[in-house]
């Protein structure tokens, strides 16, 4: 089974406002210009979404289900409300990463998609992920809610691949030693 992680930051490390607000983020208000960044290939390749609340209720407020048919597995300690269209695909939990992965292992998973900030923070704390994207947008917001929080240890990464856009945006993708 992999984990991977794929999200975007701003220039100084953060992916999103204080208050949760990607202003700062081309194509939060819904127009794009095409690209995508290579979300589309990736998406595809995942059979299983685990996300916090947060990222979760973000994804609901678009009005649109980005992720078809795909299983979803909200993380939270607290209720949630999954309307009954989704119901069959999106699941919440309240457990630690370690007890859904070893719950989802017995299945037949083969590549999860974990986002959210607090949600990739606590599986790189359990030693979980495997991969991670970080598509990097050439703004500086100056205080939000950072992709990376505070660690016991050192977390090596090794360097797999840089791309850059005419956008200015930079893609670069690391393994977990």
């Amino acid at each position: 089974m992999k984990l991977s992680a794929y999200i975007a930051t701003s220039l100084d490390g953060y992916i999103a406002r204080e208050n949760g607000d990607l202003d700062w983020l081309p194509g939060s208000d819904g127009e794009t210009d095409g690209e995508d960044y290579g979300f589309g290939s990736f998406l595809e390749s995942v059979d299983t979404l685990v996300m916090g609340r947060n990222t979760y209720e973000m994804v609901m407020s678009f009005g649109i289900w980005p992720y078809g048919k795909k299983r979803v597995i909200v993380m939270s300690t607290r209720q949630i409300s999954i309307p009954e269209e989704l119901t069959d695909t999106v699941e919440a939990r309240s457990c630690s990463p370690i007890e859904l992965i070893d719950e989802l292992t017995i299945s037949d998973v083969k590549h999860i998609y974990v986002d959210g900030g607090k949600t990739i923070q606590g599986f790189i704390k359990a030693d979980l992920l495997n991969e991670i994207t970080i598509t990097t947008v050439p703004v500086l917001i100056g205080s939000g809610i950072p992709l990376f929080g505070i660690v016991d240890s050192d977390v090596e990464l090794r360097h797999l691949e840089t791309q850059s856009f005419e956008n200015g945006f930079v893609q670069s993708k690391y393994a977990f030693l």
